[in-house]
């Protein structure tokens, strides 16, 4: 007969353990227990605990589903062997019994062992209309040497049923998505992905808005933002921070971008903000916040001084379909009266929809900024608040903005033709047109940017399907204030690729290629949303990866992808 004697300490409830009992905790190797879901963010992870043990030369492989699955492998360091208590498992298959090897040495000797980790089946949202609770993945094209990528994929998913909320004066936190935020293998299966209960709340402002600006930094971690917060997390859903904006400002969305010193760059919107008519109004999307490694604000770019928040020439082109506003397929005109209602609405003038900043990036060498407004085009910014360049048509700019527009040239420096709409004679030349995602390639010393095609030239085309959307490399010499274009992919592919919002182009140095997510394929149908996933070969038309994506519902938008590395995160 067991005999247990617990002394009560006023204040402590006592608790009986498993050592004060003397009972064996079971486990399936010379190590601890599996601990699944951790951090309880992320519940395709788990840890297998190191019993008192300390291994060195860890590498943990999770097993592909059959002959055609996907193995996940990587090196676990000793910082993080310590940051967990244990060894991290990253890439479980959903409502399986996962099978991981596990490689390592202990006292000098090499342990090979498998754990068997059986999950949950997947966490959605379930919405009006839908067919599934994620997106369904199809692999058309995985090249050799490409078949162990792995994809992040950022969708999002409307609630008919959710209320909206307005700040008083019209910002943007109206706004409100459902994160379905997972990480795809080439074989279309589920790896990884984040609990959209835990990190969203309809009922919660602190957890409002549109996860956006997702970001892999060089240790590994993640980041993101969603309406007021802003957020790091690593691959194990271990949330290092999440943090509020600023005070004075509102609704961040987009972008955010990690700086060397350890700052961070927000687009937000700034609440309260007085017009030089006296008028006191919530402005939209047009605030660039240095925030330091404290969140402490340390700098600003206020884009109403900077810019020209009256110039429309982009927008009264616009079909009102795909402004990120209202996917309405009866819409025909868009009204950009001087008197339109203040908030998210397409229309000019500080405290509505002039801007649209959809991504942030920054260039070390000058100390500044490059940010791509979805309603003007592309800019590079110094620390100083004046324009470098600016990357767009040449209708409708200020004379002092205008002696800053970039001009296309060729090959050999010769300047081309072009009008002010932006169409040029005799030349593949041609600018973005509500382009998204403008981000420096330095192994290349160019910009990319995703072109989404919307008012291209500053018109709309006589028949909706000519529309089409494409990724585009330029190279701009800030010198002489001249761009040429590189380089571009998509153009072929026409409307069934036509992304009238969202989308984007990143560069990968591991595999020289330029990872392109056509995000809202078939939006404005009246079908499922179809986003197509490709990596090409630099300089090339040549796929190396095609990804097919079916959405949950029609009119339903992804934002980004990127490609993950879990090597950066768990080996140091």
């Amino acid at each position: 007969m067991l005999s247990l004697t617990i002394t009560a300490v006023p204040g402590i409830v006592p608790q009986a353990s498993a050592s004060v009992l003397n009972i064996s905790r079971p486990s399936q190797g010379q190590l601890g227990l599996v601990t699944i879901n951790p951090y309880g963010y992320a519940p395709l992870t788990a840890i297998i605990g190191l019993a008192g043990h300390m291994p060195t030369d860890v590498r943990v492989t999770v097993k592909g589903k059959g002959k055609e699955g996907v193995d996940i492998s990587y090196n676990v360091g000793h910082t993080q062997l310590l940051t967990y208590d244990g060894v991290p498992v990253f890439g479980l298959y959903a409502n399986y019994q996962n099978q991981v090897e596990l490689r390592y040495t202990l006292d000098g000797k090499q342990v090979d062992e498998t754990y068997r980790i059986f999950t949950q089946p997947l966490l959605g949202v379930s919405v009006d209309n839908a067919v599934s609770a994620y997106p369904t993945v199809k692999p058309v094209t995985v090249a050799k040497g490409f078949k162990q990528r792995l994809y992040w994929i950022n969708h999002l998913v409307a609630d008919q049923n959710s209320e909206s909320i307005r700040w008083a004066n019209g910002g943007a936190l109206e706004w409100d998505r459902w994160p379905i935020e997972f990480i795809t293998d080439t074989q279309g299966e589920v790896r990884w992905y984040l609990d959209p209960y835990k990190i969203h709340d309809q009922n919660d402002i602190a957890k409002r808005g549109i996860l956006m600006g997702v970001h892999q930094l060089t240790n590994g971690d993640v980041v993101f933002l969603q309406g007021q917060r802003y957020y790091r997390m690593d691959l194990m859903g271990r949330m290092v921070f999440q943090r509020w904006l600023p005070r004075g400002y509102i609704d961040m969305s987009h972008d955010m971008k990690a700086l060397p010193n350890g700052h961070f760059l927000l687009r937000a919107a700034k609440k309260d903000y007085h017009r030089p008519d006296g008028k006191v109004v919530d402005t939209v999307r047009d605030q660039i916040l240095e925030v330091d490694a404290d969140g402490r604000l340390v700098d600003v770019w206020d884009l109403n001084q900077i810019l020209d928040p009256l110039r429309d020439a982009l927008m009264s082109a616009l079909d009102p379909r795909a402004v990120c506003l209202s996917v309405d397929l009866k819409a025909k005109d868009a009204k950009l009266e001087p008197d339109a209602p203040f908030g998210d609405h397409m229309g000019v003038g500080t405290g509505r929809n002039w801007a649209h900043v959809n991504s942030v990036e920054y260039d070390p060498h000058d100390d500044a900024i490059i940010i791509s407004l979805r309603h003007q085009g592309v800019f590079k910014i110094g620390r100083d608040k004046q324009v470098k360049w600016i990357l767009a048509p040449r209708k409708g700019w200020n004379e002092k903005l205008a002696s800053k527009l970039l001009t296309p040239v060729d090959a050999k420096g010769h300047q081309l033709d072009c009008d002010e709409n932006g169409l040029c004679d005799n030349s593949n030349f041609d600018f973005g047109y509500a382009q998204h995602a403008a981000y420096l390639v330095p192994q290349k010393g160019t910009l990319t940017l995703f072109d989404n095609g919307d008012g291209r030239h500053l018109e709309q085309p006589l028949f909706a399907n000519q529309k089409y959307s494409r990724a585009v490399e330029y190279k701009i010499d800030e010198q002489k204030l001249t761009v040429q274009q590189k380089w571009e992919f998509g153009k072929d592919k026409g409307y069934d690729w036509y992304s009238p919002v969202t989308s984007i182009i990143r560069y990968q140095p591991d595999t020289d290629t330029m990872m392109v997510f056509f995000a809202t394929g078939k939006l404005l149908e009246q079908e499922l949303t179809e986003p197509k996933l490709v990596e090409v070969k630099y300089g090339s038309q040549q796929v190396e990866v095609e990804l097919d994506m079916t959405a949950t519902t029609s009119q339903q938008a992804s934002y980004r992808a990127l490609v993950i590395h879990p090597e950066l995160a768990f080996g140091r």
